[in-house]
């Protein structure tokens, strides 16, 4: 099945992507042709999910480098530094921004003697690239995981972890609509993910095109469903994981884990290896990312709630390694211990990229 959408798009001279906060009543693309736009996209999670945000990122980059001089090498070096930093500082949590910032550097750092115009298109090659990757390791994370589905399961996920959060196809919802076009009579409960929603307006939106039949809750209905045994499983996607597995991922998310545990119910992670961050022993070193009080008060331009209370908008929570079942990667199911499931996986990635 080819993807009803597009998410994110090089365009040569600016950035065409899905704006995801008019989802599910207006399919707009923005066109983005300022380094300043795509960081207010990412901020305004315009474009979002971790996998996406690091293409946004790399191609952040060649944007910003398009109009540098081809003459000036020390502007380009100057520039460089400045529109890294600048997009670096939109989103702390999600680690694919920053480990695509390093491979756009490291492009710069391995040619020292290229010109400002041979080291732009070397940037806008490996940002387009990257994209790419991005979409077919997505499929081989797919094509990995959506064994653990079985036929005429219903799964639960929590947020967004589809093709509107990567390149493409998805990671959580790219098992899933593997073993949908596999054959398996899959069906999915979709919770809302307060509180901006993304389960109710982005992920049944995506379920909904590819033709998967979806079921939308409330949050606080997940455990009464766990309770009748209507979920046989939980896959959700992730913006960092630490080293020994712990994972953090929207909000919610170590919640749904502990019922998930309680009723002896699988629970999965699926991500690609560029969002497991081995310089952290645990959980506890992850940034967590607090948002506008606006968006917990508001829904859309609607007051929901008094003028003036106090609000913790905490944007993202971590599962212990623990509560999750299995990791879903592009080389494999990584499983506990984790550390030593991810050291064999970046091994054996490695390997493939020198062979």
């Amino acid at each position: 099945m080819d993807d009803p959408f597009r998410t994110i798009e090089w365009k040569g001279d600016h950035i065409r992507l899905l704006d995801q906060t008019l989802l599910p009543g207006d399919e707009v693309y923005l066109r983005i042709s300022r380094v300043d736009d795509l960081c207010d996209a990412i901020r305004r999670l315009a474009v979002r999910g971790a996998p996406a945000i690091g293409v946004a990122a790399a191609m952040g980059i060649a944007l910003g480098m398009l109009d540098v001089p081809d003459a000036d090498k020390r502007d380009f070096q100057r520039r460089l530094e400045e529109v890294c930093r600048q997009i670096g500082s939109t989103r702390p949590t999600a680690v694919n921004l920053f480990w695509a910032i390093d491979r756009m550097k490291e492009v710069v750092k391995a040619f020292p003697e290229a010109d400002v115009a041979d080291l732009r298109d070397k940037l806008v090659r490996q940002a387009v690239l990257m994209e790419q990757e991005d979409r077919d390791l997505c499929r081989k994370i797919a094509r990995c995981g959506k064994d653990l589905l079985g036929d005429g399961e219903t799964v639960l996920t929590h947020c967004n972890a589809g093709g509107l959060a990567t390149a493409g196809y998805g990671t959580a919802l790219g098992v899933i609509r593997a073993a949908w076009e596999g054959g398996k009579r899959i069906s999915v409960i979709a919770d809302e993910t307060r509180p901006l929603n993304q389960g109710a307006r982005i992920t049944s939106w995506e379920l909904m095109k590819l033709g998967i039949p979806v079921t939308l809750i409330p949050d606080n209905t997940a455990g009464a469903l766990m309770q009748r045994g209507e979920i046989h499983k939980v896959i959700v996607g992730a913006d960092r994981i630490a080293s020994n597995g712990d994972a953090a991922n929207k909000i919610g998310t170590y919640s749904v884990a502990v019922l998930a545990r309680h009723h002896g119910i699988p629970f999965y992670v699926a991500a690609p290896l560029s969002t497991i961050d081995m310089s952290l022993a645990d959980g506890r070193s992850i940034p967590i990312e607090e948002r506008d009080p606006h968006e917990v008060t508001h829904i859309g331009t609607v007051q929901i709630a008094p003028a003036g209370v106090k609000v913790r908008n905490i944007a993202f929570d971590v599962t212990p390694h623990e509560l999750i079942s299995g990791i879903v990667t592009e080389m494999g199911i990584a499983s506990d211990p984790f550390e030593e499931s991810f050291r064999i996986f970046f091994d054996k990635k490695e390997q493939e990229g020198k062979s």
